[in-house]
């Protein structure tokens, strides 16, 4: 006897009220998930029947975002979370969704943000043995052999739902390793049949996150950080560097007491936030690359790239000590930098507990030699202001605007709680020291290698932070990476306005940079061929407008204050979104 669908398909109920998909949700909603950033397909069939069931019924559930692109839903989930301090759930379709997903996750696990990402998979039956089996073409063509391997680089763990009976279990364990220290992105994998699986509510238990939660980093033991205290304090140059210590908003007013207090310079190398206030006495700018050669005591804190190596001479005596959620670097496989004394700590906990340890042992001559320290970088600082001042003057020509003329344009407008999301790329440093911004969590750069993460995440700030005004700032091609139709979709649809900035310099000026660099004297110098031009007739703004926002396309730089002043009317009186093109210096 042949085995066909209609001779093993059971009789049930086609909308069961008790399925695993509810019961996720109940999970949801345990663990205080406030959004699922998602973008369904066929194998989400039982979450969305379990929607419009709990929605009948007047359940609440995590409020859904749709995203045309799941680029954009992981990018948002990585604002939100930057802002808020609560990790989100991610909702794709399979492997194809999973692959569309990759470089956020890149993005997240370099930038140590915790978020869920979960992907339904292929139904395992294919005659109709249980609820949920294969009923169409890409059932059969979306079955890889490994389909976590698509993100195996970028999580910290994986998972596949055996069962629905162990739902909850399952997706608390899943936050928790998520949010441990150091924090990172997780995958899961979801099939439809368990999915559409009935239970009992009592057979799927809770799991309550006072006893099932995550690993947190506590203090540090007295004895590195007397260590660091009376190496600081002896120190003739000592110097700190930092990259993400402003991930805890209360971080960078430590950054700047202890800074104050043994006259210690403060570098933000590579920044993926605010660390320090730019109008703080200690801040020194970005390179520490001029510091090396005298610093004899270095203090890193939170920093995955401390300086350029190649582009260095530090001082060989110099003695190291390193501060970090992670300082030995275990997911880069070749690191390179000293470190003498390395400890795993919250650096918030950590520099807290220095302070109190450097006050009890400062004396009157290290107050002394302190003063003398800060009174030199009073004399740098000033120097640096008349520099980039200077810098900003120039307007530049019309088709060749000057970045540091259009960030210092920029900066007028801005509030102090307004939050800038930049992904200017090469055009960083004039947003670096034209864009003053001073207040801790107001700005957000990109902590890993994936274009295109700006615009999702400047509308996750929005999410957050509906009042405050999201300055997104992007290369032109980067902006190509970020599914700009996406973005301005989601913007329309859920009242997110943003105001993008596009430098138009023709094309990927990080490759030619990186060409120079490693052939100085090349043909491709020569004959100017870099393979990194792009098309500079395109109308970035065109796709800005087609969701109802408000355009600007900017060769002049006469034009760009009034430019300005109009993109800002749209976002802060119109909520609208606004994209204005700045055609600057070119590539």
């Amino acid at each position: 006897m042949s085995v066909t669908a209609k001779s093993i398909a059971p009789q049930r109920d086609q909308s069961p009220l008790n399925m695993t998909a509810s019961y996720w949700l109940e999970a949801m909603n345990e663990i205080g998930v406030d959004y699922l950033f998602c973008n369904m397909g066929t194998d989400h069939a039982p979450i969305i029947e379990a929607m419009a069931q709990w929605r009948q019924a007047g359940r609440k559930y995590p409020k859904v975002i749709l995203c045309p692109h799941e680029n954009t839903a992981v990018h948002m989930a990585i604002g939100y979370y930057r802002v808020t301090g609560r990790a989100q759930a991610v909702l794709v379709h399979v492997d194809a969704g999973t692959a569309n997903s990759a470089m956020g996750l890149h993005n997240a696990f370099r930038s140590r943000v915790p978020l869920v990402l979960m992907a339904g998979t292929a139904p395992v039956t294919i005659r109709g043995e249980l609820l949920g089996t294969r009923d169409t073409y890409v059932h059969f063509i979306q079955d890889p052999y490994d389909m976590k391997g698509i993100v195996r680089n970028y999580v910290k763990w994986e998972y596949q739902l055996p069962t629905g009976i162990i739902v909850k279990e399952a997706m608390r364990r899943a936050f928790s390793m998520a949010e441990s220290d150091p924090p990172g992105p997780v995958y899961m994998t979801l099939p439809r049949e368990i999915l559409a699986q009935t239970w009992e509510p009592e057979q799927v238990a809770s799991f309550p996150v006072d006893a099932y939660g995550p690993l947190r980093f506590t203090g540090v033991d007295d004895a590195p950080l007397t260590q660091i205290a009376e190496r600081l304090l002896a120190a003739d140059y000592p110097l700190l560097i930092t990259s993400f210590a402003g991930r805890n908003i209360k971080t960078p007013a430590l950054l700047d007491e202890l800074g104050q207090l043994v006259g210690m310079g403060v570098i933000e190398s590579y920044p993926q936030v605010l660390n320090i206030s730019k109008a703080s006495p200690v801040f020194l700018g970005n390179l520490s690359e001029p510091h090396l050669p005298k610093v004899d005591f270095g203090l890193m804190v939170d920093t995955d790239l401390p300086w350029m190596p190649k582009e260095a001479s530090p001082n060989p005596n110099t003695f190291w000590a390193h501060i970090d959620i992670d300082p030995i670097k275990n997911d880069i496989p070749m690191w390179g930098f000293p470190g003498h004394l390395k400890v795993q700590a919250d650096s918030y906990l950590a520099l807290t507990r220095l302070i109190e340890i450097v006050k009890g042992k400062l004396t009157d001559a290290h107050r002394a030699r302190a003063k003398t320290r800060l009174e030199g970088f009073a004399k740098q600082r000033q120097e640096a202001v008349v520099y980039i001042q200077n810098l900003a003057k120039d307007k530049g020509t019309p088709g060749l605007i000057n970045p540091a003329y259009l960030c210092a344009e920029l900066n007028k407008v801005l509030r102090e709680d307004d939050i800038l999301v930049s992904e200017a790329v090469m055009n960083e440093p004039s947003v670096g020291m034209q864009v003053l911004r001073t207040k801790p969590g107001t700005v957000l750069g990109l902590g890993g290698g994936g274009l295109g993460y700006s615009p999702g995440a400047a509308l996750g700030v929005k999410l957050a932070k509906p009042d405050a005004m999201v300055l997104h700032l992007s290369g032109d091609g980067s902006f190509y990476f970020g599914n700009p139709s996406s973005t301005y979709e989601v913007a329309r649809e859920h009242n997110l306005p943003i105001f993008t900035v596009v430098f138009e310099n023709g094309g990927w000026s990080a490759v030619k940079e990186c060409t120079i660099k490693v052939h100085p004297d090349g043909v491709s110098r020569d004959t100017d061929e870099f393979q990194a031009r792009l098309n500079p007739a395109y109308q970035f703004q065109k796709v800005c407008e087609a969701a109802g926002g408000h355009g600007e396309d900017v060769i002049n730089p006469e034009d760009l204050p009034a430019a300005i002043a109009r993109c800002v009317k749209a976002v802060r009186e119109e909520g609208r979104s606004a994209l204005l093109v700045a055609h600057v210096k070119r590539l």
